[in-house]
């Protein structure tokens, strides 16, 4: 799994591609990315997670995401997230978390 910050059409975008599943997450995105992403994070009012090159998700990929907005939220950051993958939508439904992809 990658994730990176994008600036697109003046919205900070997190970007994420490949799989986000048990196999990939080893730490909440928070935890992980460096000093200089987070100080974009927390001088941002809101950001966008992009999933459309997400190819696989688990339940693993589902905490991640929650994850991110529980941190972001603490941090005064709204998070939307676009083009979940079906299989995830489906998984967020089945564990009532389908709120959170909103």
């Amino acid at each position: 799994m990658q994730a990176e910050l994008e600036l697109r059409e003046k919205q900070l975008t997190l970007v994420v591609k490949g799989d986000l599943d048990q196999l990939t997450l080893k730490n909440d995105y928070w935890a992980s990315t460096n000093d200089g992403a987070k100080k974009q994070l927390a001088e941002a009012s809101s950001l966008v997670v992009c999933l459309n090159d997400v190819e696989r998700a688990d339940s693993a990929g589902l905490a991640w995401l929650i994850n991110l907005k529980r941190d972001l939220k603490q941090r005064n950051v709204s998070v939307s997230i676009h083009h979940s993958p079906k299989k995830l939508i489906e998984l967020a439904k089945l564990s009532n978390a389908d709120s959170f992809l909103k």
